[in-house]
Parts: structure tokens; sequence; C-alpha cells
């Protein structure tokens, strides 16, 4: 215990002594930090002083720098005066050697000063060019105003002599555009503007050869002008006023715009324009027309469809009629293939009421579009693009006329043609055959006035020679169709005529006594309908398709007659009744006028009355020897 108080003793002792000495250093610190202090407010105040002195001295400077640069100035300004008088002395002493002809000086005769000689020579170049430039413009100025004034006055002889004297001067070329300018002063008092240019043109052409000595470029030089400027303009104005808002305009003006063009530059090459004045015509065409040109085909084309469909929406309206929409793909083509095959009417028929949907008005119209289209064509192409062109119209021509009109009318003819077995049916089909005929005539005469000359050269022809083959070939087919299922709608109605007028008894009376010898009602019926119908045939056909028509017809009446006389038993005087009506049938067959005929068909049909007479047999030979003579 007592160590350890003993130790805490000592403790006490060492941290007195510790803190003593910390004390100590604690009072030692703040001396030295005041001592430290004292110091550094010292150096601040010698800074400042030394900084002031530091200014005072850049002062100093500065103002002995201002007085120097001063002094430099003005020994300059003394100084360059004299160096420039020096050398303007010294070019004065050059330039009077060069007077004199004798280049006396060093520098022109040494090889190795050749660059000193250059410099000199360059500056007194410089020197005569200044001062003669002056005079050189205006002396052209006044020659040029003498000219002008010449020229107003109609002075011919003075405008010679002046341009003959500004041919050497740079402003030759202003003294043409100034005479240019006043040529067209007041020239442009018609409304036709090329019939301006025309007379414009021919009357400098007879001035400028008295003026100039080169009239060729002086005339070419107007006509650019003209071009460029007052036609340009012209053309600009017309087109731009309708290419959006009216198209047909539009393209009317274009067509006729570019003629006009053409044809007075075709006129202008009568002047003297040089030596290749068609290319320089034809560039001056094209850079008129080059932007309205290049879109011109497919304005065209989208004009010609809208039209097109304009006119026949129109045609439809008239007619109270909604356009039926008409089967395309696999299906349709399918339902074409049986109904060539078997002549069913796939489909149920409808009523038109003697309507055909063609058209000649809406036809006229749509050739005539197409017409114009063609010449526009024709003219405004590129010679180039102008196959490729014209039968993109043509299609058109075709997908309008042909298709959505001539073969759309043969579909809902098609479907109109009743059934066979109708009664009192109304055939309005050899109506739409007559029309269909008379317009793929317009088509055709169209194809080769207007369309032939524009490809007959070009690969093209026979793309347009295959398109129209085969449009023909399918308007054929319907065509053949439609005929076809007519005859059997009108072998149809004779057949309801003979179930429905002739009687068993007619050609077996009970009282053969009473009898009159003529042909029986079924008979006088089925003959009138004949001839009725041979003459409808005869107005909606032409050439050899008539015949052709009416052989079918006949073969087919025969047939109908041959089993319709079978079905009867004859007595004698039936036979003679039988005999009379055979004979009147045949008078109607006459009315065919086919090459090959019926004859032979109906002295079959004779023999077969004779062959089914029980009596009398050898009076009814006589008769048909009277009837049919060898």
């Amino acid at each position: 215990f007592k160590k350890f108080v003993n130790h805490i003793e000592e403790l006490k002792q060492l941290d007195e002594r510790i803190q003593r000495k910390v004390e100590k250093l604690e009072q030692q610190c703040h001396r030295e930090a005041k001592e430290f202090a004292h110091k550094v407010q010292d150096l601040q105040r010698s800074n400042q002083v030394a900084f002031q002195h530091f200014q005072e001295l850049d002062e100093h400077i500065s103002y002995v720098a201002t007085k120097v640069c001063h002094l430099g100035d003005q020994l300059e300004g003394v100084n360059t005066p004299r160096q420039r008088a020096v050398e303007a002395q010294r070019l004065m002493t050059y330039f009077n050697e060069f007077l004199d002809g004798e280049l006396r000086s060093d520098v022109f005769n040494n090889p190795d000063k050749i660059k000193e000689a250059a410099d000199i020579i360059q500056k007194l170049h410089l020197i005569t060019c200044v001062y003669l430039k002056g005079k050189y413009h205006d002396l052209e100025r006044q020659l040029i105003q003498e000219f002008t004034a010449a020229q107003r006055r109609g002075e011919i002889g003075r405008m010679r002599e002046v341009a003959a004297v500004l041919l050497h001067f740079k402003g030759y070329a202003h003294c043409v555009d100034v005479y240019i300018k006043q040529c067209q002063e007041g020239a442009y008092m018609r409304n036709d503007v090329f019939e301006d240019i025309a007379i414009l043109c021919q009357r400098v052409n007879k001035q400028v050869g008295e003026v100039f000595c080169s009239p060729e470029t002086v005339m070419a030089k107007l006509i650019q002008s003209i071009f460029e400027n007052r036609i340009q303009t012209h053309v600009k104005e017309r087109l731009e006023e309708t290419r959006h808002s009216d198209v047909e305009q539009y393209l009317k003006n274009l067509y006729d715009l570019y003629s006009r063009t053409t044809a007075l530059a075709a006129k202008l090459t009568d002047f003297n324009l040089g030596s290749d004045k068609h290319t320089f015509l034809s560039k001056l065409i094209k850079n008129i027309f080059s932007c309205y040109l290049e879109s011109y085909i497919d304005m065209e084309r989208q004009y010609l469809q809208n039209r097109s469909g304009l006119i026949l929406q129109r045609f439809y309206d008239s007619k109270n009629h909604q356009k039926r929409p008409v089967g395309t793909g696999s299906m349709q083509e399918l339902k074409e293939r049986i109904r060539q095959r078997t002549n069913l009417p796939l489909g149920p028929s409808i009523d038109t009421h003697g309507e055909t949907f063609l058209s000649q008005e809406v036809v006229v119209n749509l050739l005539q579009e197409t017409r114009h289209a063609f010449e526009r064509c024709n003219k405004l192409s590129d010679p180039a693009d102008l196959p490729k062109n014209a039968f993109s119209i043509f299609l058109l021509l075709v997908e309008y006329l042909c298709v959505d009109h001539i073969d759309y009318a043969l579909e809902i003819g098609l479907s109109a043609i009743p059934s066979p077995d109708a009664k009192n049916a109304n055939l309005y089909f050899l109506d739409v055959v007559q029309q269909a005929n008379t317009i793929f005539h317009l088509f055709d005469k169209q194809f080769n006035d207007h369309l032939m000359p524009l490809i007959s050269s070009s690969p093209k022809l026979t793309e347009c020679l295959h398109k129209k083959k085969e449009v023909i070939e399918q308007m054929e087919v319907k065509l053949d169709t439609g005929i076809d299922r007519t005859l059997n709608c009108m072998i149809g109605q004779m057949k309801h005529i003979l179930v429905t007028e002739q009687k068993k008894t007619d050609f077996k009376p009970e009282d053969e006594n009473n009898v009159m010898i003529q042909y029986t009602t079924a008979c006088s019926k089925v003959c009138a309908y004949v001839s009725k119908q041979v003459e409808r045939v005869r107005r909606s056909m032409d050439g050899k398709n008539v015949d052709t028509v009416l052989t079918e017809l006949g073969v087919r009446f025969h047939r109908l007659i041959h089993e319709h006389l079978q079905q009867f038993n004859y007595s004698s005087m039936g036979g003679m009744l039988a005999i009379c009506d055979v004979a009147e049938y045949r008078r109607s067959a006459k009315d065919f006028r086919v090459r090959r005929g019926q004859r032979s068909c109906f002295c079959h049909l004779m023999t077969l009355c004779i062959f089914y007479s029980h009596a009398n047999c050898m009076l009814l030979r006589h008769l048909g020897r009277l009837l049919w003579p060898a």
C-alpha cells in the first residue's frame, strides 16, 4: 500500500513538472507569434512601398514608349513620302528608257536581276492601266450612247460606223445587248405573242446584216433573249394558272404552246443563226418546257382516267343504273369455261327492259379524248419514250372502252338472255351485238389511224397487236355465246308456237272434204316469227357473220320442223296440208339467202311428209315436183 501511495505521489510531482513545462512553452509560443506578426506587418509595408515604386516606374516607361512611338511615326511620315518619291523617280527613269526605245539600265540587261525587272514591269503596267482605264470606259460609254441615239433615229449608216468602232472594244457585247433591247421595245402589241415574234425577227433580220459585221451572232443572241424572256414568261403565265386547278385546260395549253413554239422555231431556221441552228433552237425549247414535259405523261394518264371514268359514270347515272360488279379470278374463269362448253346460263336472268347499256355518244367521247391524248403524246413525248407513252394511253382506252363499257354490256346482255323455254321472250342481245360491232369498227379505226403511226417502228407494236387480239378474242367468245343462246331462245319461241298452235287434227282432219289446201296457222305464225328474226340478224351483223348465224339458225330451224313433223299421223288430205306447210317453210328459208341455203333440208322435209302420208302418194310426189323442180 505504501508503495502504491509513493507511486501516486511521484506521479503527481511528474504531472506538476510537465504542467510547468507546458506553461513555459505556451508563453514562449505566444511571444514568438507576436514577433512573427510584427515581422509580417513590416514585410507588407515594404511590399506596398515596392509596388508603389513599380507603378511609378511602369508609368514612366509607358510615357517614354509613347514618346518613342510618336517620334517613330514622325520619322516614318517623313521617310515614306521620300521613299515613294525616290521610287517614283526611279520608275520614271525606267519609263523614259521605254519611251526612248533604249534600255540602258543594268536591271533590264542583267539576267540575274530578272526578278527586279519583273517587279518594275508590273508596276509600270499598273500605272499605264489605271491612267488609260478611265478614258477607255468613258469613250466606250460615249460610243454606245451614240449607237443608241442613231438606232432611235433609224440611221443605219451611223449605227454601222459606231458598231465597227466598238467591235474592238470590250463593250461591243453591251452594244449588241442595247440593240436587242431597243428592237423589242413596242414589238409586242398584239394578243398573239408568237406572231409578234415572227414579225420582229423578220424585220430585225433585214437590218442586222446592214449594221453588224457578224449578223448571225447578233440574230442568235436576239432569239435567245426572246426565248429566255418573252416566251418563257408567256408560257409560265399560261400554264401555272391552270396546272393545279384545271388539268384539261393545262394539257390543252401545253400542247398549244409547245406546238406554236416549235412552229416558230421552224420559221426561225430560215435565218442565219450559225452552223448548228437546229440544235441551238432545240436547246432553247427544251429549257422552257423541260420542267413541264417531265411530268406530262403522268398528268395525261391521270386526266384520261378521271375523264373516262366520269363519262361512263354520267352515262350510267342517266340510265339510273348502278353498275354491277363483274366477277374476276378463278371462279369467273371457271364459269366462263362452263358457259362456253355447255351454253348454260350461269346466274339469274335479269330484265334490262331493252337497254343495251352501250352508247355511241359515250364511245365517241372516249375515242375523242383518247385521240386528243394521242395527238398530245405525239407532240410532247420524247422520241425515245413515244411508243411507251402511246401504249400506256392505249391500255387506258382498252380498260375504259373495251372492258368497262363493251365487255360490261356483254356481261349484262348475257345475263339478260332468257331461257329457251321462256314465253314471249324479248331478245335484246342482237341489239347489243349490233352496237358492239359498230363500236368495235370505231375502235379499230382509231387503232389504225392514231396509234399505229406512233408505234409502227418500235417493239411496242407487237404488244399492242397482242393486246388488241386478246381483247377481240374475249369479246368474240362472249358474242358467240350470246348469239348461240339467242338462237336457242328463237328456236324455243318457235317450238312454243308449234306446241300451242299445231293441233293433231291439222294433218288428220275428221272431215277431209271441207279442208282448204293451205298452210296451217302454226306454220303461218312460225314463218312470220322466222322472217322477223332473220331481219333482226341482218340488221345486227355484217359480212360473213350474217351467213354464219343464219346458216346455224336454218340448221336448227330444220331440226325443229323435222322433229315436229315426225310427231303426227297423216291422212291423204293431211299430207297435202303438211306439204303446203313445208312449202311455206321453204319460202321462209329462202329469205335466209345464205350461200349454201336450206333448200336441201326442206326438200328432205317434203320427203318425210310424203312418207308419212297414207293415201294418194303419187299425187303428193307430183305436187312435190311442182313445188321443188329439179
